[in-house]
């Protein structure tokens, strides 16, 4: 079997009205990057990369750098793929980018290899632990025409956590960091009276704050009962990650702008974080989640990958969930202590919920993993060029 052709799309979906806000920027639209891996046997494989950034640079490296180093090879060696292909962009693609477009083009040989055995991904990657994956709704940003009018937005903020429990979800992530520490806590408070004291909340600051800061409204957090505070300080400040885990009681999550095995090595080796947060599309691909997952295990740091983009990136995800144990093992694992979750972005996005055939859904509280032939999922087409731009 050999690789014929490497297709990068550039998918586009505008939000107008329902654009939302984290504490860094404003998304204006849905985007992300897919590629189309055909074979000389006629099986198709498709892989994400770089979905919360833009995704032209990704596009770019796979068309002009990646794509001609892998035609004419076999697409089930995909690790022999991932190094080759790392080590010819070392000097200049250790992180972002390039990393990004491995990700993608791993998890579409994958694909091809699940397909060509007649088996999922999962059971490439050991078997399954399970057939569906406990969910947690990523939500409550700040939206509105306003958004630093606290006041305004309280009563809508509420509504919404409160939707969320009522379609299923017992654990909800929502945003802090755009706002002062005062306005922001009044933001949580409300969402913890709205969901009420039995539904967990998490809360992720995308690194708006420097240590200090963070501790601050971090003391906040538990007060109200916030079960991990996610990305409180920059990816860079490795020193900060330890200071403010270190000062409070709630675990620390991070990793989403972590790149491979090494960029891992280095953040469990400082002791930045209790709860490893990898993106599959990002950190590079199936290939590597096998050694970041190795590493973390040897840390015992749990690892709760960090979703985002299209329904390929969340049908990944959630196979390789499937094939995670309870972390540690015991006979009746339990969401969140050991047994592990998915996040299961709840803002609008047509790239997941109508790119792929048979869409993935939640079902009281969970979210199916695919049990098709590698990832287990079928492309619109008409929905791919609806969204694809030049």
């Amino acid at each position: 079997m050999k690789i014929t052709t490497v297709t990068p799309f550039i998918l586009r979906m505008p939000l107008g009205r329902e654009r939302f806000f984290s504490s860094q920027s404003a998304f204006p639209e849905r985007n992300s990057l897919l590629v189309r891996i055909e074979t000389d046997t006629g099986l198709i494989g498709w892989g994400e990369g770089g979905q919360w950034g833009p995704p032209e640079p990704v596009a770019m490296a796979i068309e002009a750098v990646l794509a001609p180093k892998i035609l004419g090879k076999d697409p089930r060696q995909h690790g022999c793929l991932w190094e080759l292909l790392y080590a010819d962009t070392r000097d200049f693609g250790q992180k972002g980018t390039y990393i990004e477009a491995i990700s993608a083009i791993d998890i579409a040989l994958w694909d091809i290899h699940g397909q060509h055995l007649g088996v999922p991904v999962h059971e490439l990657l050991g078997g399954a632990f399970r057939d569906s994956i406990h969910a947690y709704a990523t939500g409550c940003y700040y939206r509105g025409e306003d958004v630093l009018d606290v006041e305004t937005a309280l009563p809508a903020l509420a509504a919404e956590a409160r939707s969320y429990v009522e379609a299923g979800f017992d654990l909800l992530k929502m945003k802090v960091g755009l706002l002062p520490i005062a306005q922001d806590l009044r933001r949580v408070a409300a969402v913890r009276q709205a969901i009420g004291p039995d539904v967990g909340l998490l809360v992720d600051a995308n690194h708006a704050y420097h240590p200090a800061t963070a501790v601050r409204i971090g003391h906040g957090l538990e007060e109200l009962g916030v079960l991990w505070f996610e990305e409180p300080v920059p990816p860079e400040d490795r020193r900060g990650y330890r200071q403010v885990r270190e000062s409070l009681s709630l675990a620390i999550a991070g990793g989403e702008c972590e790149f491979t095995r090494y960029g891992f090595r280095d953040l469990f080796l400082s002791e930045c974080v209790d709860i490893a947060q990898p993106d599959i599309a990002a950190a590079g691909g199936f290939s590597e989640w096998q050694k970041i997952y190795a590493l973390a295990s040897s840390f015992n740091i749990p690892v709760i990958p960090h979703v985002w983009g299209s329904g390929v990136a969340l049908a990944a995800a959630l196979h390789v969930l499937a094939a995670t144990p309870p972390f540690p093992y015991t006979a009746h694992p339990v969401a969140l202590e050991n047994e592990p979750v998915i996040e299961f972005d709840r803002n609008p996005n047509a790239l997941r919920d109508e790119l792929l055939r048979r869409p993935i859904q939640l079902a009281e509280g969970r979210v199916p993993v695919p049990k098709g032939p590698g990832l287990g999922i079928e492309i619109d087409e008409e929905v791919l060029v609806r969204y694809s731009v030049a």
